[in-house]
């Protein structure tokens, strides 16, 4: 498919945070754009104000007329995510008009072939990290195209333009194995954790995806893996590692707390940068910041660039994003749904705010996953001095039979837990009046967030 051509693009899933990405670089290039979205969102709102057109319909009469004649392969491209079910009124309607339907993954491959490609795949902590390096990159005035998995609250997009003889920074998102679509000229490796087993079936191959991936690097980039992942030795020896711990090419050195601000330096093969600190809480964004560091760095970024990029990032929303910071109360909403990603987010909150008492809400994400790590996410769960457990998002999959929040929190050790409705959320909060709430998931949790902040607020303001 050669993008120069193509004068239309129509999105099945226009919504998606990878998608309306996709859809962003289009329009900004001055090509029409419509699509489908089952849901209307502030994601949705904002592509339509940026000049798409998009249907909440699944219905052959909304899709745009220039779907419903004879469609020019080479001037029309449809692109779908995988998320689209088979029975998707649309999707087989332009199926059987012979229209070639494109994967996200695919389109996202052929834009990177012709950039020189950051790539940052990982089980967790891609987002921060790809964020985190087009930020430093934007701040050394390098002007990256950008695809992120999350809306980077510097920007309040997901998609940075860059132009087309820039750095072009990715998240490399090993769902349905799309990273191997990419051709990165360097990457970086976060983590191989166990995860999306209703994919790939066994951790094993899970873990071979990644070699695969590891392989695309271009042979004159830089391979990054965080030092103790589960990976092929041979790619373990040829890359640079980060550990915060490990010995390392890429290390960590003299970090300390003060307040809930991280300073530290970074040692890069004997190059020390020095005093640093991270706009963002949590240690683990202070690993992230390590790789992100680096791979600026080996493409040519000066020291002050990435000191004053990393003091002045904001990170990402649902990215242990700060809702309320008051001396009464601290809320904090994360899009861990991931066992070791909670237990990150947890243990970084507990470092922080060691004397207070920490709420979590927790909003299970997808019934395999659940299934999958049904002791993990008790474990991680148990972390919490107190916990409140919403049934699970489904997102694509239908119910498995015993899978239920209920089983998973009976495993939870914590004597102070509970199930609670969507509808008594609010209210079961406000009741508990918690010092440190968690928001925690990755299903539809965030449309509570400004409702919990606007009670949260209000309550506040009466104490």
């Amino acid at each position: 498919m050669n993008l120069e051509n193509v004068k239309y693009v129509y999105f099945l899933g226009a919504g998606g945070i990878g998608m309306s990405a996709l859809g962003r670089y289009f329009l900004q290039r001055g090509i029409s754009a419509g699509g489908y979205d089952k849901t209307c969102t502030t994601l949705t709102e904002e592509l339509v104000a940026e000049g798409m057109y998009l249907t909440y319909e699944d219905a052959i009469e909304s899709l745009p007329e220039i779907l419903k004649g004879n469609i020019s392969a080479s001037e029309v491209l449809v692109i779908y995510t995988p998320a689209i079910p088979k029975d998707h009124k649309q999707f087989n309607y332009l199926k059987e008009k012979g229209v070639i339907l494109y994967k996200r993954a695919q389109i996202l491959g052929i834009i990177s072939a012709n950039h020189k490609t950051l790539a940052v795949a990982g089980t967790h902590g891609k987002t921060t990290t790809s964020t985190m390096i087009a930020h430093i990159l934007q701040e050394a005035g390098m002007n990256p195209v950008a695809f992120l998995g999350g809306i980077a609250v510097n920007y309040n997009s997901n998609y940075l333009a860059g132009s087309k003889s820039s750095l072009l920074v990715v998240e490399a998102d090993e769902y349905d194995r799309s990273f191997l679509q990419l051709s990165p000229y360097s990457s970086i490796i976060t983590s191989t954790d166990a995860d999306h087993l209703d994919i790939y079936g066994k951790r094993e191959d899970l873990i071979e995806s990644f070699n695969l991936f590891a392989e695309k690097t271009n042979a004159n980039g830089f391979l990054i893996i965080k030092a103790d992942i589960d990976m092929d030795a041979k790619w373990i020896e040829k890359s640079k590692k980060y550990n915060t711990k490990l010995p390392a090419q890429i290390q960590l050195q003299n970090c300390k707390l003060e307040g809930d601000i991280y300073h530290f330096s970074i040692n890069i093969e004997g190059h020390i940068i020095e005093n640093l600190q991270l706009g963002l809480g949590g240690f683990h964004n202070v690993e992230n910041a390590l790789a992100a560091t680096a791979i600026c760095h080996y493409h040519g970024v000066e020291d002050a660039e990435i000191r004053k990029a990393l003091a002045n990032f904001k990170g990402v929303k649902r990215r242990f994003e700060y809702i309320v910071r008051s001396e009464k109360c601290i809320y904090i909403d994360d899009y861990a749904h991931h066992p070791a990603e909670l237990t990150a987010c947890i243990n970084s909150v507990k470092s922080l705010y060691p004397d207070k008492k920490i709420t979590g809400v927790f909003q299970p994400h997808l019934f395999s996953r659940t299934r999958d790590f049904y002791d993990e996410f008790a474990t991680s769960l148990s972390l919490l001095d107190e916990i409140i457990l919403l049934d699970i998002y489904p997102a694509r999959e239908t119910p498995i039979e015993g899978v239920t929040s209920s089983a998973l929190l009976d495993k939870i050790k914590s004597t102070n837990k509970m199930l609670c409705s969507k509808e008594q959320l609010v209210s079961t909060i406000l009741e508990k009046q918690p010092e440190i709430l968690l928001t925690l998931g990755a299903g539809d949790i965030d449309q509570f967030v400004r409702p919990i902040k606007d009670s949260l607020t209000a309550n506040l303001q009466t104490l």
